[in-house]
């Protein structure tokens, strides 16, 4: 059990990248007013990263240049250009979580999960990634594990999400 503050949670399993999977999904969010961010946001939901091959996908369905979809794509940090590992470690580090110690935090998370920020273990086990505000401003330092929020994030915390990812 997480003895920082756990705010909500979901874990879920991907599927393999298909080109005729990701025809589907964009074709499904073709009509949504400003489709390019819906796509890829199901698109890394549905294999839980976008494929390099789902750009040209993208940019021919919605007469965009691969140019515009990759300028988007990459703009926003919480794409992902390859999968994760099986476990997803996010550390705010967002001011109010640095004014609360996210730096020390930080570098604790990533010493006891023995993986830098924007890595992937080598084992495939866990993926450290900085994230950009949670949300939990009066609760920081926060993170989020495998889409599960925690805030107050202490040594005995950081602990358990590291017993946790090992399993």
């Amino acid at each position: 059990m997480t003895t920082g503050h756990i705010v909500s949670g979901s874990r879920h399993a991907h599927e393999a990248w298909s080109p005729t999977r990701g025809r589907e999904i964009i074709a499904d969010h073709l009509p949504l007013e400003g489709a390019t961010l819906p796509i890829l946001h199901a698109l890394q939901e549905t294999f839980g990263y976008v494929p390099q091959d789902a750009i040209p996908l993208i940019a021919d369905a919605m007469n965009l240049s691969r140019a515009e979809v990759h300028g988007t794509f990459t703009f926003y940090h919480d794409f992902r250009h390859e999968p994760a590992g099986k476990h997803v470690v996010k550390i705010c580090v967002a001011e109010a979580c640095q004014a609360a110690g996210g730096h020390v935090t930080s570098a604790k998370v990533g010493e006891a999960l023995d993986c830098a920020y924007g890595e992937t273990r080598a084992d495939g086990q866990v993926t450290l990634e900085p994230i950009y505000c949670l949300g939990l401003c009066a609760c920081a330092p926060a993170a989020m594990v495998n889409g599960r929020l925690i805030g107050r994030l202490d040594d005995e915390a950081i602990d358990e999400i590291a017993a946790e990812v090992r399993s």
